[in-house]
């Protein structure tokens, strides 16, 4: 029984804030019912609607899958959200420079991408292991360093034919995007390359010897250190493993839900693959359902405004309370535990 309610436990902060949420609507005069129909119509009312909230998934399971691997070591890879942005910078420097076939120029985008986003993990694993600055904050400096980088490049080097501004480049050429599904957002060749990007993550974290090391630096790091786990060394290869799928999202971002980079280009994916990671308790399998449920939440709150009075903001209001509920739960382990011992008492 106790093991049942154990897998069950995810549900709660869920339901608790499906709870608050409708409460709060009841307050202000709003219907809950009206209100979650129509997130539930704006992420699912049509074909169209789907793929949409599925293109938003795609990158941020690829952001998702990454922390993963940080997490694992013990490592709060905050500068994920700039690593993304690095990622569509090389993309759409690709994109803009570069005259091939389709199939070379999605190579090479996919290839720059991963290479920057690593790269700018990369330059956070040595401020913490050669400068000794968090990884919080040298991942928060990279970030906005990235996002003055983007702004300089749209209105500087990059500007449009007509002139410069901070809304985007030019469009970038048919044979740099990737291939869509219809006419929506969706690319199934991004969706193959999330889902390998899982299942791989799942395979190294689960049946290989650096997967273990990862592990053990994460739960720790003194004892990794005299089982000859060199800190250092898988510091920085989780953290540039990480920063190069999260460049990979940053590429299906702009090749793909856009055709042009933009300011913003990231759209929050890396700070939201935070909650969907420490929501799934840092298990693999979770990690796609609860980055759908989340990407249905955002897209659907757009449609709030058109079919209710309600902002669109309330998606994200929704998300920020989940992850609250999940902290005010606590580590479900150490509940789960004092149960068992209190029972054993």
């Amino acid at each position: 029984m106790k093991e049942k309610l154990k897998k069950f436990y995810i549900l709660i902060p869920v339901l608790g804030a499906l709870l608050f949420i409708s409460i709060l609507l009841i307050i202000f005069g709003t219907s809950p019912i009206e209100a979650f129909s129509a997130i539930l119509n704006g992420a699912f009312g049509s074909q169209q609607k789907f793929l949409n909230t599925s293109a938003f998934w795609v990158p941020l399971l690829l952001a998702s899958t990454g922390l993963l691997v940080t997490f694992s070591a013990g490592l709060w890879n905050i500068g994920i959200e700039g690593q993304i942005v690095m990622g569509a910078l090389a993309a759409s420097a690709v994109a803009l420079n570069v005259e091939a076939s389709k199939p070379v120029m999605l190579t090479l985008e996919i290839l720059a991408a991963m290479g920057a986003g690593g790269l700018w993990a990369g330059f956070t694993a040595l401020l913490k292991t050669k400068g000794k600055v968090n990884e919080i904050f040298g991942g928060l400096a990279l970030t906005n360093l990235s996002i003055i980088l983007t702004n300089y490049m749209i209105s500087g080097p990059w500007q449009p034919p007509e002139g410069g501004t901070f809304r985007g480049t030019a469009p970038f050429a048919s044979e740099a995007l990737f291939p869509l599904l219809a006419s929506s957002k969706f690319s199934p060749l991004a969706l193959i390359l999330s889902i390998s990007a899982l299942a791989l993550v799942g395979f190294i974290l689960s049946n290989t010897y650096f997967g273990l090391k990862l592990k053990s630096l994460g739960k720790n790091h003194y004892s990794a250190f005299l089982l000859g786990v060199s800190s250092d060394k898988e510091v920085f290869l989780s953290m540039a493993f990480c920063g190069a799928l999260a460049g990979l999202g940053g590429a299906v971002r702009v090749l793909s839900w856009f055709d042009s980079l933009r300011q913003s280009i990231s759209g929050g994916i890396g700070y939201l693959a935070l909650l969907v990671v420490m929501l799934a308790a840092y298990r693999v399998i979770l990690v796609p359902f609860i980055a759908f449920f989340f990407s249905s939440i955002l897209t659907g709150s757009i449609s709030l405004q058109l079919k209710t009075q309600l902002h669109s903001s309330l998606g994200g209001i929704l998300t920020g309370v989940m992850v609250l509920f999940v902290i005010l739960f606590g580590d479900r382990k150490k509940i789960f535990k004092k149960k068992m011992d209190q029972n054993n008492e």
